[in-house]
């Protein structure tokens, strides 16, 4: 078996489906090209039969990406296929995804079809794709839902019709990561002609479990593809988000032993293109990818990274495209971090006295500010730099009154070295101004 994971990034097309993501032509280009930066395996560009616009994006897709595997989805008819494989015409590598809902809830509610003309309707989209294109993927929708014994006899029917890609939705959301992997593995036992392609796993996140459905359909199932989405963007709740589960396979490579061709360098700038272009903020506390992914704020944490990163950090924030980690300052800090702030800044300090009378005033005001900046540190210690040094100018008071009809009045008091010296003045009254009243009209109405 390959030791190889394949990425499959369906940003562009199952991404798009959340409501108020859907991106232009331009837009998909720009985010395509970000992937391909990424070393994604195959980029889902969309749904060609869908409308113009999306065969259009798909086309300009193909046309441009060299290093990726360029996908269309297409339900399982001729016209779909024939659409998707127009699109696809100019990629340098292409695949044609053709799918057909195989859950007796699916067949009898949404398709209206018997289990015998959904089996049929699958053989002969896939004998139809195998011959416009050498790249098939079959998904059967709601498969996780699916009986396995007519799944099992439709899986077994595509595979010798053609298809090289086996994907097992989890359309819904509804599986257990231990069921799930179950599930993918007992049908690859049951099918006599399972090697003969890769098997796939797509799970949505309606349940919050979609990253670890999909390990769980690699570890235990033995899938070798993932489907996944930029920041999990999806329909509903969302998608498995292909920063975390490269991330955990990257990380924990003793345990899946996997090897991906993904630069997780490109990771951070490819969550923010999606991000900017659709608008979707990502949580500050999103895995990977959240702006506090790699900044600690509690002081103990802070001295253990500060001495040996690996004590609070698996992955290295520089490995995900971000610039580094980030030591939040707050309440919490303890004197450690706030020692290695000064000297990022520059600030030197003469003796442990004033760090020690620095870290007390920063306590202070990190009592009554939930987080501390670096202007705030240097004020801090500007501000206790200059109490050593006696002010010759202070301002002791200033007081001033202003009413309609009556004259203004101000009274200052400086001291100047020693000595006090006060002074008053006065203004000119202000004048009662009376609001301008519209007269009537000989005809009744306002003048103008």
């Amino acid at each position: 078996m390959s030791d190889k994971l394949i990425i499959f990034d369906t940003t562009l097309r199952d991404g798009e489906q959340s409501p108020g993501a859907s991106m232009t032509r331009d837009e998909k280009l720009r985010i395509a090209r970000q992937l391909e930066r990424l070393r994604v395996d195959v980029i889902e560009a969309g749904f060609a039969a869908s409308s113009n616009g999306d065969f259009e994006a798909v086309k300009t897709i193909a046309d441009h990406i060299k290093d990726s595997t360029v996908c269309s989805l297409a339900r399982a008819n001729d016209r779909d296929i024939s659409r998707a494989a127009e699109a696809l015409a100019g990629a340098q590598r292409a695949r044609i995804h053709t799918f057909i809902a195989t859950s007796p809830l699916h067949m009898e509610k949404k398709l209206r079809m018997s289990p015998d003309q959904v089996f049929e309707q699958a053989k002969l989209a896939v004998r139809f794709a195998r011959n416009v294109c050498g790249d098939i993927e079959f998904s059967p929708e709601d498969g996780y839902r699916s009986e396995p014994d007519f799944l099992c006899r439709v899986l077994e029917a595509v595979i010798a019709e053609g298809a090289t890609t086996i994907n097992i939705p989890d359309t819904v959301g509804y599986a257990i990561p231990e069921l799930y992997g179950e599930f993918i593995r007992n049908l690859r036992e049951r099918v006599p002609n399972s090697d003969k392609a890769i098997w796939s796993v797509h799970c949505h996140n309606d349940l919050g479990m979609a990253v670890a459905n999909s390990l769980a359909g690699v570890k235990i199932g033995g899938a070798r593809q993932i489907e996944c989405t930029i920041n999990g963007l999806g329909e509903r709740a969302g998608n498995c988000a292909l920063e975390e589960v490269v991330m955990a396979i990257r990380t924990r490579r003793d345990h899946f032993g996997l090897d991906i061709g993904i630069d997780t360098t490109q990771i951070m700038p490819a969550s923010r293109m999606v991000s900017q272009t659709t608008g979707f903020v990502v949580q500050p506390n999103k895995a990977v990818v959240g702006a506090n992914a790699f900044a600690h704020a509690s002081g103990i944490h802070q001295d253990g990274v500060l001495k040996a990163r690996d004590t609070y950090e698996i992955m290295r924030a520089e490995d995900v495209g971000w610039a580094a980690n980030k030591i939040v300052l707050g309440k919490l800090s303890g004197r450690n971090a706030f020692k290695q702030r000064l000297q990022e800044l520059g600030i030197e300090l003469e003796s442990e006295g004033e760090i020690n009378a620095a870290f007390t005033r920063f306590k202070d005001l990190a009592d009554r500010k939930s987080e501390i900046f670096d202007e705030d540190i240097i004020a801090l210690v500007s501000d206790e730099s200059v109490t050593a040094v006696k002010e010759h100018f202070r301002l002791i008071s200033l007081a001033q009154r202003s009413e309609t009809g009556e004259r203004p009045q101000a009274s200052v008091t400086l001291a100047i070295g020693e000595a006090e010296h006060a002074v008053h003045s006065e203004g000119r009254p202000k004048p009662l101004r009376l609001a301008k009243q519209r007269l009537p009209s000989p005809r009744g109405r306002l003048a103008r």
